[in-house]
């Protein structure tokens, strides 16, 4: 038997992921010059209004409603999950028909409904009473747009919050119980620091999806980002720089977001080693 010292070692060959690398940086820089040097992107009307008065009004309108959607969905999508959960076949039932309904039918069909709920219901309130208005004064544009975003998107973060509270062990419930901790305290200490590990980065994800869902309101006219774009255009018939200018602020959000997503998974991660780092120590 041959002596370890005596082996040779040999490398594998890297041709093949040299060559993938430089084919890869090649054919990005073919696209960006393509990009870059054709005229018909109109790159000067795309930065003369990046920063226009009407996008940037539409852009916090995009931010504001993602936020709002996002808040609203996360808090009644806790509540649906605890539904779920329950021993009460009634409550049960009422939150799974919740889902079978917010996630069986489009979200863009949700913000139209809820837009024209006074052709439904001319008047909303308590029958009977005095306690009744007009549908079309409560329900404008932006209180459509935020009720379908947020009872759609409700149906999915509920789903989330109820695999993240299942993927604790029920032994360490017991656990806590046996030192004398109260539910409550039970589960701010113990369930939760840990089920947000598993509920947080879909609900990144989930917030992405959100910010580009909310051009999905533009059909009610609401001016949000995309919205602002189309009127801009529709002035002065610059459609695809204003399609570019609605483009690259998406992905100007999109990056943040994803960069405040990592931030938050590292700082609940710490202490937990991940697979790379057990394979480290244990080599």
């Amino acid at each position: 038997m041959p002596r370890l010292d005596a082996l040779t070692v040999h490398h594998p060959r890297r041709a093949g992921y040299w060559l993938g690398a430089v084919g890869a940086v090649a054919l990005a820089g073919l696209i960006l010059y393509a990009v870059v040097t054709n005229e018909r992107f109109r790159w000067q009307v795309v930065g003369e209004y990046m920063l226009a008065p009407d996008i940037l009004a539409g852009l916090w309108l995009t931010i504001f409603l993602t936020i709002a959607a996002m808040i609203g969905s996360s808090v009644l999508g806790t509540l649906i999950a605890l539904m779920n959960a329950s021993a009460n076949p009634f409550v049960r039932g009422a939150a799974q028909s919740y889902l079978w309904l917010f996630r069986g039918t489009p979200v863009l069909v949700q913000i139209l409904l809820w837009f024209n709920l006074g052709a439904l219901f001319p008047k909303i309130g308590i029958p009977g009473t005095v306690l009744m208005w007009p549908a079309n004064d409560l329900i404008s544009p932006l209180s459509a747009a935020i009720i379908g975003l947020t009872l759609n998107e409700a149906a999915y973060m509920s789903e989330i919050i109820r695999s993240g509270l299942n993927s604790i062990d029920p032994g360490q419930r017991e656990a806590a119980r046996a030192l004398g901790m109260k539910g409550t305290l039970a589960f701010r200490r113990i369930v939760l620091p840990q089920a947000l590990r598993v509920i947080v980065p879909p609900t990144g994800n989930e917030t992405i999806n959100m910010l580009k869902y909310t051009s999905l309101v533009s059909v009610i006219a609401l001016p949000e980002l995309l919205y602002s774009a189309q009127l801009i255009a529709s002035k002065n018939f610059q459609i695809i720089p204003l399609l570019l200018v609605a483009t690259i602020w998406y992905l100007v959000l999109t990056s943040i977001l994803s960069l405040i997503q990592g931030r938050i998974e590292a700082r609940l991660g710490r202490g937990v080693a991940s697979p790379r780092r057990r394979k480290a120590r244990a080599s």
